[in-house]
């Protein structure tokens, strides 16, 4: 009986020696892709659109460049900037999850009352808006 352990020694030995190199060049052509994967579900989101900071900034100055145009100053002037200063309103909007209806309001007084609306919103959720 002493011969049986040693033919089983060399009956796992020699199963070691053939499976060792299959499953060691198994590993190299799969641990990359299984590395790559995990790093992906790691990797954070990135950003849509400018920082937060940068899109309040633009409103404060958007809103005062508006609130300060004098009497005289052309309705094209006027009409463009509003409509800039609702477009940073919607990036806002958008970057900080509240609900606006600033696209589908027409030019007049529901859109003004949809702006106050909105800006009141976005200084709730903590952003500095005028």
């Amino acid at each position: 009986m002493a011969g049986a352990g040693g033919v089983l020694a060399n009956l796992i030995l020699f199963a070691v020696v053939c499976i060792a190199p299959t499953v060691l060049f198994w590993c190299a052509l799969r641990v990359p892709k299984l590395v790559r994967r995990l790093l992906e579900r790691r990797a954070k989101p990135q950003p849509q659109g400018p920082p937060i900071e940068r899109v309040a900034a633009d409103l404060r100055r958007v809103h005062r460049l508006l609130a300060g145009y004098p009497s005289g100053t052309p309705a094209a002037r006027r009409l463009g900037t509003r409509q800039a200063y609702d477009e940073l309103l919607t990036q806002a909007c958008r970057q900080v999850g509240v609900s606006h209806r600033l696209a589908e309001l027409p030019e007049g007084m529901d859109r003004e009352i949809e702006r106050l609306r909105v800006e009141e919103s976005l200084r709730e959720c903590g952003l500095a808006v005028p």
